[in-house]
């Protein structure tokens, strides 16, 4: 269920981006690709990944840019939870 859900949630993120950033399918991407992680890896050790003490200024970006982009700013929200991606994850 969970390499599903990310695999959806891929998928609307790109098709959403392809599509001149709909805001809907932006927000319906991110929250698949989370419900995913937290199916694959469970709800504990996503909380611990994403709130673990040097990742905090990538987390709040990430999620930021996923209320900005439920905001309906999905530009700027993608900005932003691009670098979040890249704080998390390098």
């Amino acid at each position: 269920i969970g390499v599903g859900l990310v695999g959806f949630g891929l998928f609307f993120l790109l098709f959403g981006i392809l599509l001149y950033f709909d805001s809907v399918l932006l927000a319906f991407g991110n929250l698949l690709f989370l419900s995913g992680l937290v199916f694959i890896i469970g709800l504990r050790r996503t909380f611990t990944f994403f709130f673990q003490r040097p990742k905090l200024k990538g987390t709040s970006f990430f999620f930021g840019g996923l209320v900005v982009v439920l905001m309906r700013w999905p530009i700027l929200g993608m900005l932003l939870e691009a670098y979040g991606f890249i704080s998390l994850f390098r």
